[in-house]
């Protein structure tokens, strides 16, 4: 993995740098950072860059044989251990299994792209709703792999993601192997709550904050991947504040949420306008999705309500919406008004209420219909 492949951080991608060049790697590290500030990309590239065999001004080459693996991650002296748990239908037990046991899959997911959050990583896995954990079994797995020496490169790393996910067996037996490894081994962890880290584990380890992604870097990112206009990116940019993953998670919602949206629109269309057969039609659209589907529905008319609320108060500088919904929100802004906007909410949150007790989702749609119709009056 390439520095250049993770968004910003330049002052912290510089600093590791001059810790190569310097010599003063630390044999223990720990990247502290939310899943999508890049701290376990990070660990990752500085792991490269380390063992890059033709360093270039900045980054590795990524072209050497060492880099060829490691972009890869399949390089013999680079290891990893992170959470894990008994899949469904497995017929392993929890304690025959380690992070080798899911080696592929992680190879896998993470050069697809290099953030990972603990839930995808899960999913991914088909754990279910089990929580993975780093258990004595990986940290005996840890203690035979680092007794030797490195067989390519100069170092020998294990990077352990989620170190927060270790249980105490397996920190009580890592204490001494992290505190004073065997020479040219490296320790680099990658952690989303520090405070949850086991105390003795975090003690051996030196400390580096990996802050959030700069708004330059993010809107670059998002326009380069997206395709997107000046405002969305700055919206995206805004809702994510500094986490590539959550601008990720909120674009791929705005993408399923379109056709929310249309709906959305014409609600509040055949609703002004008094259209009441037309509003009845529209009702025998929505009850065609599934309960879930309806809910999110309800709670995305909630944020276009607030969304319109907070223009027709003229402070749209803290508006978070897409051009497509910017536009129609600012001609629909006129009718959302402090007379009338908390029963516009009322009516959403008792129709989502109703909807998640069971209710007669045709008379529950039919009844929000007609309420909006009679709230939709021009100030």
């Amino acid at each position: 993995m390439l520095f250049k492949e993770i968004t910003g951080q330049y002052e912290l991608k510089r600093q590791l740098i001059q810790t190569v060049t310097d010599k003063r790697i630390s044999h223990a590290q720990l990247f502290v950072g939310s899943e999508g500030s890049g701290n376990l990309a990070l660990a990752i590239a500085y792991a490269q860059y380390i063992c890059c065999q033709n360093k270039q001004d900045g980054d590795s080459c990524g072209h050497c044989k060492s880099c060829i693996k490691f972009q890869k991650l399949v390089h013999p002296d680079l290891h990893f251990a992170f959470p894990v748990n008994t899949i469904k239908n497995s017929k392993q037990k929890r304690d025959e299994i380690t992070s080798d046991s899911f080696i592929a899959e992680w190879r896998k997911l993470l050069t697809g792209f290099p953030y990972l959050s603990e839930q995808n990583w899960y999913e991914y896995l088909g754990i279910e709703n089990k929580q993975g954990n780093i258990g004595k079994s990986d940290a005996e797995a840890i203690q035979q792999k680092m007794i030797f020496k490195p067989f390519e490169a100069e170092y020998k790393f294990m990077i352990i993601w989620l170190p927060e996910r270790m249980n105490t067996t397996a920190a009580n037996k890592l204490l001494k192997l992290i505190e004073e490894p065997p020479a040219n081994t490296l320790f680099l962890l990658a952690s989303k709550n520090i405070d949850q880290i086991i105390k003795t584990i975090l003690s051996r380890t030196q400390l580096i904050r990996v802050p959030s992604v700069d708004t330059q870097s993010m809107q670059k990112m998002l326009a380069e991947k997206y395709d997107l206009s000046p405002n969305e990116t700055q919206v995206l940019t805004r809702l994510a504040a500094g986490d590539v993953l959550a601008a990720i998670k909120i674009y791929e919602r705005h993408e399923a949420e379109q056709d929310f949206f249309d709906n959305f629109k014409l609600m509040m269309r055949f609703a002004y306008a008094q259209k009441f057969v037309e509003l009845l039609n529209w009702v025998e659209e929505i009850v065609k999705l599934g309960r879930e589907q309806q809910k999110s529905f309800l709670h995305f008319c909630q944020q276009m309500i607030r969304e319109t609320f907070i223009m027709n108060m003229q402070i749209q500088n803290i508006s978070y919406l897409t051009d497509r919904e910017q536009d129609f929100a600012q001609k629909l802004s006129q009718f959302i008004t402090p007379k009338n906007v908390e029963s516009i909410y009322a009516a959403l949150n008792l129709a989502a209420s109703h909807i998640e007790h069971n209710g007669n989702q045709k008379i529950i749609f039919s009844d929000l219909a007609i309420k909006f119709a009679e709230l939709l009056i021009k100030t």
